[in-house]
């Protein structure tokens, strides 16, 4: 292997660890930076005889990494080269590189802040950008800075924007070594591949399996798309010479082992994989490489408290490092089963895992370093503000941090247990209940994914009882591996327990599930059969034939958080009973006053709460008026001043008002809707007393309320600069309309304005009022607000149309001189 790339640049490496203590090292994979060269900074002089930690973001990574270098050695793992990942170790006392995963360094460093025995930390595969290795590289930093400036740095990744990291870790030296690959020939498809057309894809794939030769590796989004996929291969495949082999997350660890294994007796191994097979595995053999174009990633909701798995599409760097695996041995091809066009709108890279993960461990892990704000680590890309801060109001809740952010007793019991703070919480809550083991079998069943196999119920009672082998659960099917999994993972947490009891009373199942998620505890919406409200604000739907629906309370551990009434995929019933016996100190007898938007009105009730749900509800005759009052102005603000009832003459009023602000801004008062609404409480409220409905206020109460604005003598002022009438040289009364337009507008007939020079107006003269001149038939003939100009320009050409329609009115020939009037004619003197 000492031909491998990553041997050219050694010194260079060596001296720049040696020099600033830190690098960043660049280099493609089969370079042999994971496997070879950890081995060969073992003996230099500044690591001091010190340990090497080497972090790998996945446990079939770690563990191949481990066993390859041990292998170069002639050793077996253990010896000088070991491994350490949860649940599996095989380190020794002449241990001297621990090839560990990600969580396992961050309690590394909590349990010896100083790594007193360790002179250099390695971060593989970094371009990742995994949680924990962002977390670990933060307090690896500060560590280095305040307590061992001896301590190594060194982050490696294939594919890295080098510069920001070589930044944070103090401007350290970026070396670039030269990959080992082969080309990689292209080929997009016509069309882009619908995911839910498994069996489509599944003949693209057995097409390209008979154009091609050699090993294939097939990048499917997850487990269920690569069962599915498997399942129909084998049925299309009639071939004993090929061996299909998925490759994902859950399987165990000899399952894995044998799809990175390469194929003997002359086999044709074809590989089913996630993501998981992207960068950390060397896959040996392939030469063809189809990528359907789809990742799964986790995204947590911080507005709901839970994480969703989205299905999106892969970007460009996760679709170059899937056709690179096709390149590592000798010339490959790759099969894009999208089009070039989808190619070209690919995001650039994911978003690091820290912008959109749960960060209730994180923070958590930040309060037992003595972090309360992110800002005290130096972060490649800081924890989002709002996320941070959701996430110690949840932790605060569970009691792991205090009022102040600072870890608890209890929140450093739950670190210990090396699983979410939420099940953590319920582990250690139903111990002291004495329901410990089950507890943990709950846990367990949460960590992993469904052991039912096709399962309407989304009931967690039940998968309890299938792990528990309950008598009534034979016969159900089961995903038996999966059941094996959980069994493990709860033994481990109760190895960390004193348990004691055994307790198979499984209606305890939702009161568990409240211990863990207090926010989820949901009660059924009335007059609904499987709709619910959560504690949390959110709305859920069961599946019409689950049967939890015959439950009033359920809680509620995963749902579709994308919908606003999100699809439950796994809850538990609980009783009101427990509710009260769990969460006693926290159900509160309130007193509300609101505004209902559907009765308009307002409600007042007494409510007994616990945290945002509602669990009972009567009404309250006793409320405080002023409650009431503020409760009424609040769902008029809701509604709008539209909601109030305005009259033609309300409005004409408020128009007033406004065209005397426009002219005297601090004599008058702004009364626009949007001002109107903002002191509802001054001018408003001292007429609302008794009032708790939108249709209890008149017309009466709106005038009196607007009108009480001004006092006698404005009132007196405002009636002579903006009056609500015009007395037209007929005699005639006639009303100024303030609402029509801009301008007030004045509608009168031709004939009564005979003898008025210049156009009428309003506030002393300075604002002409808009004339509708009208015909005898009262239709407009002309709007004008410049009169003299009307009957000097205009008049005589009207005077033409209108005389022969209207012969037996008046059509003077100087509209100057003649008498106005309201009638036919004028009378005679």
């Amino acid at each position: 292997m000492t031909n491998l790339p990553v041997k050219d640049i050694i010194p260079q490496l060596i001296s720049a660890l040696s020099e600033k203590g830190n690098a960043v090292l660049i280099s493609p994979p089969g370079s042999g930076k994971s496997t070879w060269l950890p081995l060969q900074l073992l003996n230099e002089s500044w690591l001091g005889g010190k340990r090497i930690i080497m972090l790998e973001p996945r446990r079939l990574a770690a563990h191949n990494v481990a066993y390859w270098m041990a292998h170069q050695l002639g050793e077996s793992v253990g010896e000088t080269v070991g491994y350490r990942m949860r649940g599996d170790s095989a380190i020794g006392v002449n241990t001297c590189i621990e090839v560990v995963t990600e969580g396992i360094l961050t309690r590394m460093l909590q349990g010896n802040p100083e790594l007193a025995e360790y002179g250099l930390v390695i971060f593989d595969e970094f371009h990742e950008r995994n949680l924990n290795s962002d977390l670990a590289l933060s307090l690896c930093l500060d560590l280095q800075q305040n307590l061992r400036d001896d301590l190594h740095l060194l982050v490696m990744s294939a594919t890295l924007e080098a510069e920001p990291v070589a930044q944070l870790l103090n401007d350290a030296p970026v070396i670039v070594s030269e990959g080992r690959t082969h080309p990689v020939a292209l080929h997009y498809w016509p069309v882009n591949v619908e995911l839910r057309n498994m069996a489509g894809i599944s003949n693209d794939i057995k097409n390209i399996l008979q154009k091609e030769s050699g090993d294939v590796l097939v990048f499917l989004p997850g487990a269920g798309e690569i069962q599915r996929v498997h399942a129909a291969l084998d049925a299309m495949l009639d071939d004993s010479s090929i061996v299909l082999c998925p490759i994902y997350g859950s399987l165990s660890q000899t399952e894995q082992e044998r799809a990175i294994t390469p194929a003997t007796n002359g086999k044709r191994k074809i590989v089913l994989a996630t993501n998981i097979a992207e960068t950390s595995l060397t896959i040996e053999g392939v030469k063809v490489v189809i990528d359907i174009g789809y990742q799964r990633l986790a995204h947590y909701h911080a507005s709901s408290g839970m994480t969703q798995l989205d299905t999106i599409r892969v970007t460009r760097a996760n679709a170059d490092q899937r056709a690179g695996r096709a390149g590592r041995m000798e010339p490959g091809v790759c099969y894009r089963l999208w089009t070039e066009d989808t190619q070209h709108s690919l995001l650039p890279a994911n978003d690091p895992e820290i912008i959109n993960a749960d960060l209730s461990s994180l923070v958590l892990e930040l309060a037992q370093w003595g972090v309360r704000d992110v800002t005290q680590l130096n972060w490649l890309t800081p924890p989002p503000p709002a996320s941070f801060k959701q996430t110690q109001k949840l932790l605060i809740q569970l009691g792991a941090l205090n009022a102040e952010g600072r870890i608890t007793a209890h929140g450093q019991k739950l670190l210990e247990l090396g699983t979410h703070p939420r099940l953590a919480h319920m582990i250690l809550q139903a111990e002291q209940k004495g329901l410990g083991e089950m507890a943990c079998d709950l846990a367990a069943l949460l960590n992993e994914k469904d052991i039912l196999v096709n399962e309407a119920s989304t009931d967690l009672q039940l998968r309890l009882e299938v792990l528990r082998q309950l008598p009534h659960t034979q016969g159900l099917p089961v995903h038996h591996a999966t059941l094996q999994r959980v069994r493990k993972e709860s033994q481990r947490f109760q190895n960390q327990l004193p348990v004691k009891n055994k307790d198979d009373d499984t209606d305890n199942t939702g009161m568990l599930l409240a211990m863990a998620y207090p926010d989820r505890i949901a009660k059924k919406r009335k007059d609904s059969v499987f709709q619910y409200v959560l504690s949390n604000g959110k709305g859920a739907i069961l599946f019409e034939e689950d049967a939890l629906r015959k439950h009033e309370y359920l809680v509620i551990a995963s749902l579709d958080v994308r919908k606003q009434n999100a699809r439950v995929f796994s809850a538990a019933s609980i009783s009101e009973q427990q509710l009260y016996d769990l969460y006693a100190t926290d159900i509160s007898q309130e007193e509300q006053v609101y505004w209902d938007k559907k009765e308009k009105s307002v409600k007042a009730t007494e409510q007994t709460r616990l945290f945002d749900l509602i669990l009972k509800e009567k009404r309250c005759d006793t409320a405080d008026p002023l409650k009431i009052q503020n409760a009424l102005l609040q769902g008029i603000k809701d509604e709008g001043m539209a909601s109030l009832p305005w009259s033609d003459e309300t409005r004409q009023w408020q128009r007033r008002v406004m065209l005397l602000h426009q002219f005297n801004k601090e004599q008058w008062p702004d009364v626009s809707d949007n001002a109107l609404l903002i002191t509802l409480e001054t001018w408003l409220a001292p007429y609302l007393q008794n009032t708790t409905r939108l249709t209890q206020i008149t017309t009466t109460t709106l005038k009196t309320a607007l009108e009480t604005m001004l006092d006698w003598n404005t009132q007196q002022q405002m009636e002579r600069l903006v009056p609500t009438h015009f007395i037209v040289p007929s005699g005639s009364r006639l009303r100024i309309d303030y609402c029509e337009g801009e301008i007030p507008v004045l509608k009168v007939r031709l004939q009564e304005m005979f003898g008025l020079q210049t156009s009428p107006a309003i506030l002393d003269g300075k604002q002409a009022l808009l004339l509708h001149l009208l015909s005898p038939a009262q239709r407009p003939i002309q709007v004008t607000q410049d009169l003299a100009s009307f009957w000097k320009n205009t008049y005589q050409q009207v005077k033409k149309d209108l005389k022969g329609r209207y012969p037996k009115h008046y059509w003077p020939d100087d509209p100057l001189i003649a008498e106005p009037t309201n009638r036919v004619k004028p009378r005679a003197k």
